[in-house]
């Protein structure tokens, strides 16, 4: 029986069927394993025992939480005060500091869980997992404080510093395929053949109970009488449906706020559709949250204790990440600081006059990636609407550059950018310094004002083809025939570049290239290709067999204004 077909590219999640042209470039966006039949038989499986079950036959998570053994590994987090935060956002922003643990990240909770309450033929045999990221690592910590061997698969072109921070802590890593759907495969494989026993990232009653824990400090920590919600970043779904199964039992008022990127938004589909779906494609600048779909299990709570799940953009979590720096001078992962993006949104979105409501953000992880600080720092002008992105055409003749600058003062000007193209009109790319608190109103007043000068202007701070390309080409426009225009993106490792350079060879001419390494998992090219006419049915062919998943661009305006002649 074929999947059910649901809007914006998503299914219900039966058997999934890996595809060549779609890579699972992180763990979370490798495909799912089928739902188990009863609730009872999954619970069993995982080891609750029976006086911890309900009469539903799920567990009682106020139990397997007050229980909890996480203790003997962590301590309780600090709930730090965002002084400058809450001053601006005229509310009480608290940061549950989870980025403090000793795998800077909240999975230890959960792994160390899961893994304390192995049996003894259990932890003789040993545990496997399968993650590059902050799992591997709570995996790997847990295993070596309760002296259980631990072998973590991950992809061959893992980077090396991953695979390296898990074998310091004593795991055994093996490398194995070209993505997470390969490695995943030789995990569950490994597992069968010697007896190993899984420790799943997310969808587990005691890896979700050890999360839990989060929210029983949260409610020790906090004011009850003046906590209005808390906001938890979502990937699988663990974090959440944790606190949130805890909260909702002891404080029921307080909201419990999921906070996904728009476009590895699983929970949000799923929520809208009454039942888990999976995405085709998942965003991977939040990496540690990138997931296709969200877990049974936690699904199941996520309906019962989720008030709302708001969505945020990279320029919205570029932001928060400096927020946190600014407050607390650490400096959180992507994934990290999804929470606070949230909370941000929900601040703006919903005022209110009491300045001492408390809200709290679940400051989740800090394993960041160095090389993508410059990507951040870049992005967080924007993203705190500080910033805006401008394309403006203007006369093409002496002083017209002048009268430009004159009509944006007393606005300070960040970015210019300009390539001589025609003799009568000049394109610029013009970034410029705004006021967050009216910012919308001072652009619109700008644009307006540029236009009564006779200067037609555009804002691009939303555009992701000129925030992350065109500003930074050179060349100017061309008139190439044919031209039609890909964004690709490609799995980062060394030698990543020259293998796609070296794939993108298909007899047809290449007339625009451009590439930043953002130091993330996920390399990001933007490529012009000429296809004569009579070979388009060719050209597409090719780009389902190339095995990179890439978007055309050949109709976005930007390219058009700055790049074609």
């Amino acid at each position: 029986m074929p999947d059910a077909a649901l809007p914006n590219g998503i299914h219900t999640p039966e058997t999934p069927k890996p595809s060549f042209a779609s890579l699972a470039l992180t763990e979370y966006s490798a495909n799912h394993s089928p739902p188990s039949s009863t609730p009872k038989e999954k619970t069993r499986d995982a080891g609750v025992p029976e006086d911890f079950l309900l009469p539903t036959g799920y567990p009682d998570y106020l139990r397997l939480i007050l229980t909890a053994k996480v203790y003997d590994v962590v301590e309780t987090t600090p709930l730090t005060h965002a002084i400058n935060l809450s001053n601006r956002l005229e509310s009480h922003v608290l940061l549950k500091r989870e980025d403090l643990q000793p795998v800077f990240s909240f999975k230890l909770r959960g792994a160390y869980n899961k893994m304390a309450h192995l049996t003894d033929a259990e932890r003789w045999k040993g545990v496997i997992a399968c993650s590059a990221g902050n799992h591997a690592q709570g995996v790997a910590y847990s295993a070596r404080k309760l002296k259980i061997p631990a072998t973590i698969t991950m992809p061959i072109g893992t980077p090396a510093i991953k695979h390296t921070n898990v074998t310091r802590m004593g795991g055994n890593v093996v490398l194995h395929g070209a993505d997470f759907d390969a490695a995943k495969s030789e995990c569950a494989r490994l597992a069968t053949y010697h007896g190993l026993t899984n420790i799943p990232p997310f969808d587990d009653p005691y890896v979700i109970a050890g999360q839990g824990t989060i929210g029983a400090e949260i409610l020790r920590q906090a004011d009850l009488s003046k906590l209005e919600a808390i906001f938890c970043c979502v990937g699988g779904g663990g974090l959440i449906a944790g606190i949130g199964v805890y909260v909702k039992r002891i404080a029921p008022l307080v909201k419990i706020i999921g906070v996904e990127t728009y476009d590895a938004n699983a929970l949000v589909q799923s929520l809208k559709a009454g039942k888990r779906v999976t995405l085709k494609e998942v965003g991977l600048f939040a990496d540690g949250a990138a997931v296709k779909t969200v877990g049974e299990e936690t699904f199941r709570i996520c309906m019962e204790v989720v008030d709302d799940v708001i969505q945020v953009d990279t320029d919205d979590i570029c932001a928060a990440i400096k927020d946190v720096f600014e407050d607390t001078r650490s400096i959180l992962e992507p994934a990290g600081a999804l929470s606070l993006a949230g909370l941000k949104k929900y601040v703006e979105r919903n005022p209110d006059e009491n300045t001492r409501r408390q809200l709290v953000a679940i400051a989740s992880g800090a394993n960041m990636n160095f090389d993508r600080l410059r990507f951040v720092a870049e992005r967080a002008a924007i993203g705190e609407k500080k910033e805006a992105i401008l394309a403006v055409s203007i006369p093409e003749r002496p002083g017209a550059f002048a009268r430009l600058v004159a009509a944006v003062n007393p606005n300070a000007v960040t970015e210019f950018c300009y390539r001589y193209s025609s003799p009568t009109h000049a394109d610029v790319l013009i970034g410029i310094q705004m006021s967050a608190s009216t910012r919308t109103r001072d652009l619109v007043n700008l644009i307006h004002r540029l236009d009564q000068d006779g200067m037609r202007a555009f804002d691009l701070s939303g555009d992701e083809l000129a925030k992350s390309h065109i500003r930074y080409l050179v060349g100017g426009r061309s008139d190439a025939a044919n031209e039609r225009l890909f964004a690709f993106e490609f799995p980062e490792r060394q030698g990543a570049l020259y293998k796609f350079l070296t794939t993108l060879q298909p007899g047809f001419n290449i007339s625009l290239f451009h590439y930043r390494n953002y130091g993330g998992d996920v390399g990001k090219v933007l490529a012009g290709i000429q296809c004569p006419p009579g070979e388009e049915a060719e050209l597409e062919k090719f780009l389902r067999e190339i095995g990179y998943g890439y978007t055309e661009e050949t109709g976005n305006e930007t390219y058009k204004m700055f790049m074609r002649a």
